[in-house]
């Protein structure tokens, strides 16, 4: 599966072509949501109906899915409501008659009215064009457990440092119109501390990307995980320097390294999509650790994909939620 935008070093973060981080998705049926039939053997389970206002702890992940389970092979799927904290990042566009709903990127839910997002997603978009979308998993088809939430965005606050050039400081902020309802299909994911540290943990990205990199690769219907190790500073540097970038390329401090084995990693898709690692001393809850960002192809041997170093910017999302007079407590783990 691949959920990056697949940017090269230094180069322009939209690219000019089809699906997130580009124009159209096939997933979302180039914007306009459909129906298809279904291909998946379910196992049903008892729908998890909780009252909305009951409080949700941030990050857990459904291991098991949400009222059913798919069986057999899935080929990366993720389970229906496994990562309740994953948002599509939406635009409304105008096709003949009518307004579609045309796939950005990826993002995760932090606040039920705050969005955490890649700066270039979002970068000279206009809030009235922008929407969220929570709580989605099969892109083709509206007969899930429970509806998805689509909420309109009112404020985009990007770093003041980020640098296009090569993405650097590359986040973003979504606040919304309306908070959103949660439950166990739409959840909050938590954060980690200032500069906690990952290094060495297995950890999960999820997005609806392409499957490899260039033209032969396709959009993801259902929502993909993957499985990825952390990959140390010093060591990710020593990958990266062994590819194009050269001898002398620099890793910029606001990034960190996940991946480096062969056939499993991010690809072109969309950035600003989460990853996840454990909470240690704890059974299926999560910290936000990235956010992808950019790679050098595709699953190649060695060769980690790049995201955003989420714990680096932790003081400035505090200080822009306390700016608003938004709590924090729905991404602290207690």
């Amino acid at each position: 599966m691949g959920i990056s935008t697949g940017q090269q070093q230094g180069g322009t973060a939209q690219q000019n072509q089809s699906g997130p981080g580009g124009v159209k998705n096939p997933g979302y049926n180039n914007g306009v949501m459909g129906t298809k039939p279904d291909k998946q053997d379910f196992t049903t389970q008892n729908p998890l109906d909780k009252n909305v206002n009951e409080p949700h702890k941030c990050g857990l992940r459904n291991a098991d899915g949400v009222g059913f389970r798919i069986t057999g092979d899935n080929d990366g799927e993720s389970e229906y409501g496994e990562f309740p904290w994953m948002v599509a990042i939406l635009k409304e566009e105008k096709a003949l008659d009518q307004v579609i709903n045309v796939y950005q990127c990826g993002g995760s839910l932090i606040h039920p009215s705050v969005v955490l997002t890649a700066a270039h997603c979002v970068q000279n978009k206009k809030t009235e064009e922008m929407k969220v979308r929570l709580g989605e998993w099969d892109t083709q088809t509206k007969n899930e457990l429970y509806d998805y939430q689509d909420r309109n965005v009112v404020e985009i606050v990007s770093h003041a440092e980020f640098y296009k050039g090569g993405l650097f400081n590359d986040v973003a902020l979504l606040f919304l119109e309306k908070p959103a309802d949660l439950m166990d299909t739409v959840n909050t994911i938590c954060l980690p501390p200032a500069n906690h540290n990952f290094d060495l943990s297995r950890c999960f990205a999820s997005g609806w990307g392409k499957d490899v990199f260039g033209k032969q690769g396709t959009y993801q219907v259902i929502l993909k995980k993957i499985e990825l190790p952390i990959m140390p500073y010093d060591q990710c540097q020593t990958a990266l320097r062994t590819t194009r970038l050269g001898k002398r390329f620099k890793l910029h401090k606001s990034f960190i390294c996940a991946g480096g084995e062969k056939g499993r990693d991010t690809c072109k898709g969309d950035g600003g999509s989460p990853l996840v690692c454990p909470i240690p001393g704890t059974i299926n809850h999560y910290y936000q650790a990235g956010m992808v960002a950019w790679g050098i192809g595709c699953g190649e041997d060695g060769i980690p994909g790049v995201y955003v170093n989420v714990p680096m910017f932790r003081g400035w999302i505090d200080e822009h939620l306390r700016q608003r007079n938004i709590t924090d407590s729905f991404y602290l783990y207690s």
